[in-house]
């Protein structure tokens, strides 16, 4: 059964991940460093980890299987994820694959550097309207490409 996880402390689609995962009948485990608030639904389970700080991190490594889809903005998370054969997708709708992580994970390694010796600060940019359309619209092909491939 398709599965999708959530790396849920920062994750700003949550919401749109529930109505998706509900009009396809999918299992959801949103997976924290703490406890929070998910809708009551036998479909959603929330798992939280304690422990060191990759904790949630390790347990999504550790439970999920070739051909789920996990969520994320940790691009080291992803890129473990993608080296399983998981679908891996950011909450802005980027999916990454194996011909995209590594220029990511070299990217953020030079970003946090350059905040390192003080010559960049901030973070990313905010979400818009059009991050939650194209993650929606790419998660609803993730999922419908999954289904034909377990046909």
């Amino acid at each position: 059964m398709l599965k999708i996880y959530v790396d849920a402390d920062a994750c700003p689609v949550k919401e749109e991940i529930y109505k998706v995962a509900g009009r396809y009948q999918l299992k959801v485990f949103v997976v924290a460093n703490s406890p929070m608030k998910i809708p009551l639904s036998p479909m959603i389970e929330m798992v939280s980890v304690s422990g060191h700080f990759d904790a949630a991190d390790d347990w999504i490594v550790e439970k999920s299987e070739p051909g789920d889809i996990l969520i994320t903005s940790d691009i080291l998370l992803a890129d473990r994820c993608v080296k399983k054969n998981i679908r891996v997708l950011s909450p802005k709708g980027i999916e990454w694959t194996e011909d995209n992580i590594g220029s990511a994970v070299a990217s953020r390694e030079l970003m946090q550097n350059l905040r390192h010796m003080g010559e960049m600060r901030g973070g990313p940019a905010p979400m818009q309207k059009q991050d939650r359309s194209q993650f929606l619209g790419k998660l609803d092909q993730i999922i419908q490409s999954l289904k034909r491939k377990s046909k």
